[in-house]
């Protein structure tokens, strides 16, 4: 039928509000106009509060999620943070060339100073947040007090600086703390996220329907995609109060849906056993397919004639497939089954070798197809040695049939609650992408708990390491296909120190310690990390530390076809020969500390000598 012309000018209202839904999909809700009719409108209070640094008030009668602290959590994930990431070779593995990154410390945290970094770039991210059944542990992101007050109020942080607070039953905020835990993480996940990517998020009863409208605000509701349920017991619990819970939930939002893609499940020798040829076919096995369709199909309403003479038509309220010329073109080509004795009702064959798709994902994810709880014990206490450090972990099946409906090679994929590292485990053994997981130092509340592991972040990070040490030699030889190992980086205070004195505070005496701007504890690596940070430059591209000139240099994704992603010297001494050199390479960046010029003459011959030998390359100093 053709298009209806519109016959007016375009609403750019309409238009506008698809332009803020783009980037702002929780600021569009619904209300009722002056015509009583409920319409698609901007909620302005939401808006403000997205552009604004400081908590908006104003309440405004609409249809949307909303709870005690929702403004202070918005609040919390366009906060700033002074942290960076400080490096830590002695707990990774193949530090300089793996693809892999495990960030130990808060997820929120870890999710700001990702933003810049991956934008856009993560395929796909699974989370397995607390299900807030009374007994989690939850971050409390307070950004509306200092540090040190906030450490006195709260008397919850561990010695790494875990913000953790037990969030019980009994407490008056027991959904809305969880929701503003949820929120910024959730908002900021986003942003990471490709345009063709989603998010997968384990939740169970508790909080199903709460984060569903959530995910609703943040990704809006037209993104959501499925909400698969996983059998995580296969045995009733006897001690069940009223039901036996036997299932989880895996809910699913895309970036954008009409991007994404979900990949077929491969057969399994079981499905093709079901493929088998009694005629003797030409064209291979085959499997016979109800010709019948319960679709309204006028052309699919006529009686068929079988070799026999039986007449055959549609099941009760049902309709042929197809019309008259496309079964009588299926007859010809003899792809119409009798049954061996020419009198059954006619089946279309299918045929497996003109197959080209799987098998479609569906939403029941049986114990046997993707695992189950204690499946999942017992995969870790085989990398333990009979332990279980920890006592909720999900198993390696469930999460390879996760990434097996969207990832293909070299995607990004993350997961902000990593937990035991499943997940990690799982991108490990499959071998075409390459993970990035945080997890905080929460302590260990394992079943058979050991002293060796005092924090959840060591657990994952020992079972990486046991993944890693077990891959076959097969796939270590594949390295640049195969994405082994793991980076492990920490979340830290600024590498720049803190200065807070005023210029009438600031004696002559102070002023030599305040020449160098850059905490002593800190090395080069480190310094290294926050510049590819403020860079934005993949904090999983190969490193090399060299030593020229009797200088320490890091050189960044240097190969025999591409020239450097960034080399970085941070001696105070910089001889004009090294700059030469590093020039030489034509680096897209270098960077330099600030103390090495000593003059502005020195400073000025170093970007001569950049802009006569590599004028492309983009100078900066720390």
């Amino acid at each position: 039928m053709p298009e209806k012309l519109k016959m007016h000018s375009p609403d750019l209202i309409a238009s506008n509000i698809d332009c803020i839904a783009e980037l702002f999909p929780n600021c569009v809700t619904e209300a009722a106009g002056e015509n009583g009719l409920v319409t698609r409108l901007i909620d302005f209070d939401l808006l403000r509060q997205e552009l604004s640094g400081d908590i908006v008030e104003g309440p405004l009668e609409r249809y949307h999620l909303n709870w005690p602290g929702k403004r202070e959590a918005m609040l919390a994930a366009n906060a700033p943070i002074a942290k960076t990431l400080r490096p830590c070779r002695e707990e990774s593995v193949d530090f300089d060339t793996t693809k892999n990154l495990f960030i130990e410390g808060d997820n929120l945290e870890a999710l700001k100073l990702l933003q810049e970094t991956y934008l856009g770039k993560v395929k796909m991210i699974y989370i397995d947040p607390p299900y807030n059944t009374g007994n989690d542990f939850i971050y409390d992101d307070d950004f509306a007090e200092d540090a040190d007050a906030f450490l006195l109020r709260s008397e919850q942080v561990e010695e790494s600086g875990v913000r953790l607070i037990a969030n019980s039953n009994a407490n008056g905020r027991f959904h809305s703390d969880w929701l503003s835990m949820m929120l910024p993480r959730l908002k900021l996940a986003r942003n990471v996220l490709r345009e063709d990517g989603c998010i997968f998020i384990s939740i169970d009863d508790n909080e199903i329907s709460s984060l569903r409208k959530l995910c609703d605000e943040i990704f809006g509701p037209s993104n959501f995609i499925a909400t698969i349920v996983w059998q995580k017991r296969y045995v009733s619990n006897v001690t069940a109060k009223w039901l036996s819970d036997m299932h989880d939930y895996v809910l699913v939002y895309a970036k954008q849906s009409d991007l994404l893609t979900i990949n077929d499940w491969k057969r399994t020798t079981e499905q093709e056993s079901a493929y088998r040829n009694p005629d003797d076919d030409p064209r291979g096995v085959w499997r016979a397919q109800d010709l019948s369709a319960s679709k309204p199909y006028e052309a699919g309403k006529f009686t068929i004639t079988g070799p026999n003479g039986d007449f055959f038509t549609p099941p009760p309220n049902r309709y042929w497939r197809c019309n008259r010329e496309q079964f009588d073109r299926w007859c010809k080509d003899k792809r119409i089954w009798w049954g061996v004795n020419g009198d059954a009702r006619p089946m279309l064959k299918a045929f497996l070798s003109e197959s080209t798709r799987g098998i479609k994902p569906h939403t029941w994810w049986g114990h046997e197809f993707a695992g189950h709880n204690k499946e999942a014990t017992l995969e870790l206490k085989a990398l333990f040695d009979g332990d279980a450090p920890f006592d909720t972990p999900k198993p390696v099946k469930l999460m390879k049939k996760i990434l097996e409906l969207v990832t293909s090679e070299g995607d990004i994929v993350m997961d902000f609650f990593a937990g035991s590292a499943t997940f990690a485990q799982a991108v490990l053994e499959m071998g075409n992408a390459r993970f990035i997981a945080v997890q905080a130092g929460e302590m260990v509340q394992g079943i058979d708990s050991s002293p060796k592991f005092q924090t959840i972040a060591e657990v994952a990070k020992e079972r990486i390491r046991r993944i890693c040490s077990s891959q076959s030699d097969k796939n270590r030889m594949f390295a640049e296909d195969y994405y082994s190992g793991f980076r492990v980086l920490k979340i830290d205070s600024s590498n720049m120190k803190d200065v807070y004195y005023s210029p009438q505070d600031t004696s002559q005496a102070m002023l030599s310690g305040l020449v160098d701007n850059i905490k002593p504890d800190r090395t080069g690596e480190d310094l290294l990390f926050q510049v590819l940070l403020d860079c934005g430059v993949d904090l999983g591209l190969p490193l090399k530390r060299e030593t020229l000139d009797n200088c320490e240099v890091f050189i960044v994704n240097e190969s025999k076809h591409t020239v450097p992603d960034l080399i970085a010297c941070f001696e105070v001494d910089l001889p004009e020969s090294l700059v030469t050199t590093i020039a030489d390479k034509k680096p897209l960046r270098a960077v330099f500390r600030d103390q090495c010029y000593a003059t502005d003459a020195e400073k000025i011959n170093v970007e001569q000598i950049f802009k006569q030998l590599s004028p492309n390359t983009q100078l900066k100093s720390l």
